[in-house]
């Protein structure tokens, strides 16, 4: 199973999200709105081939390329080139309040994510500590969602492009890192708390060793009084 980094593309995922972001601004302060939108639409195209043509993973290509697409075209229908970051800022903040809700609801998302990944059965559910160790490894989530939107969504209404920029990509995977630590955490600390109380009850009865007991119990001829 892939890990999140590389789910996520890895260094080069890091490489074609960001990139794009910064020939956009780039462009748009020396040559204009519209042509920053097509530079930076045009070099997320590039990938996309790039990689079709070399018949490596498409994935972080296009998805980079969808987000750059949204983008763009916000930027174009708003006039401004702070709009090129309006999506990812109200998207971050919706976010935040879906995994939020999973911590009040007593379904924290990193043990249900984990749980589903791996089909197992949610049995740190039953237990207190491993539900809190989750709880924190989710809100670490959560904080990184909530303060990309605050910063990010103050340097909006300050009209500060150049630094929206630097935010979306400074508070992107950095920030999912040290999140990715707290995570991690959580799933070895609930794990080995699983193995020991499975470890301390008696082992359960199979169907097999049921049948046998009841086979031999109603084998069992009563003694009949003379």
């Amino acid at each position: 199973m892939p890990t999140v980094w590389e789910d996520m593309g890895g260094a080069i995922g890091l490489f074609y999200s960001s990139f794009p972001v910064m020939v956009f601004v780039l462009v748009n302060s020396f040559a204009g709105l519209t042509a920053g939108i097509w530079s930076a639409v045009g070099v997320g195209v590039f990938f996309v081939v790039f990689r079709a043509i070399r018949k490596e993973p498409l994935k972080p290509a296009i998805s980079g390329f969808i987000g750059i697409a949204i983008s763009g075209f916000i930027a174009y229908r708003t006039g401004s080139a702070k709009g090129f970051f309006l999506v990812g800022i109200w998207f971050s903040l919706v976010c935040f309040g879906i995994v939020a809700l999973t911590i009040v609801f007593r379904y924290p998302l990193v043990g249900v994510l984990w749980s589903v990944m791996n089909r197992v059965p949610m049995k740190w559910k039953k237990d207190k500590s491993s539900v809190y160790g989750y709880d924190l490894a989710t809100a670490a989530l959560a904080a990184v969602f909530g303060a990309r939107f605050i910063v990010q969504r103050w340097l909006y209404e300050e009209d500060y492009t150049g630094w929206l920029a630097f935010a979306k990509i400074a508070m992107g995977y950095p920030l999912w890192g040290l999140a990715l630590i707290v995570v991690v955490w959580a799933i070895r600390r609930a794990d080995k708390r699983i193995k020991e109380r499975e470890a301390q009850e008696p082992p359960e009865e199979t169907d097999e060793q049921a049948e046998a007991r009841l086979r031999e119990k109603y084998a069992q001829t009563p003694d009949q009084s003379s």
